[in-house]
């Protein structure tokens, strides 16, 4: 299996219409571009006084060749519109991640 991971750091200024976004739109479109089977959002709660909260999803696929997909044909369009609603209220970091061992 391999996850794309998606860490936002969040204003709380925008935290409530962030994650309405998120589960409303955001997460539903990424889905729709039948790149990943399943998505999960997460709040990170790591005691870390930043000014705001962080909410790490993660997206998976069966393997990387559904994530290169995603990236040249979703990625760019779907980064703009959290941009454009959110600025710099909202502060992305993603990962990659490949499964080694599931017990």
């Amino acid at each position: 299996m391999f996850i794309y991971n998606v860490t936002v750091h969040v204003e709380p200024i925008v935290e409530d219409k962030w994650l309405e976004w998120m589960r409303e739109e955001h997460i539903p479109a990424v889905l729709s571009t039948g790149k990943f089977t399943q998505a999960k959002l997460f709040k990170v709660i790591t005691d870390q006084d930043q000014g705001g909260v962080s909410y790490a999803t993660q997206y998976h696929c069966a393997t990387s060749k559904e994530y290169e997909l995603y990236l040249n044909e979703n990625a760019e369009g779907l980064r703009k519109e959290a941009q454009d609603r959110f600025g710099s209220s909202i502060l992305a970091f993603r990962t990659q991640l490949e499964e080694i061992l599931s017990l």
